[in-house]
């Protein structure tokens, strides 16, 4: 059983936006989270969410679109 679910949700949704966004749509700038906090994304020299590089883009997904980054991302 898990320990704090309700932390797991956080960090879980913490890193999903809704709608689909592929990779040649995203903008600099910010955007709401499910968890309901912003995060930061940045296109110079590649997409970068809070910091942490996408290292894969546009996978396709039953229910949307996954960008795989190289952290984990914490909310505060």
């Amino acid at each position: 059983m898990l320990a704090d679910k309700a932390a797991l949700t956080k960090v879980l949704t913490y890193h999903v936006v809704a709608g689909k966004v592929m990779a040649a749509d995203v903008k600099a700038g910010h955007v709401k989270t499910v968890q309901g906090t912003d995060l930061a994304m940045a296109t110079e020299g590649g997409v970068t969410v809070n910091g942490a590089k996408v290292v894969a883009a546009d996978v396709a997904a039953s229910n949307g679109v996954i960008h795989a980054i190289d952290t984990v991302l914490m909310p505060k």
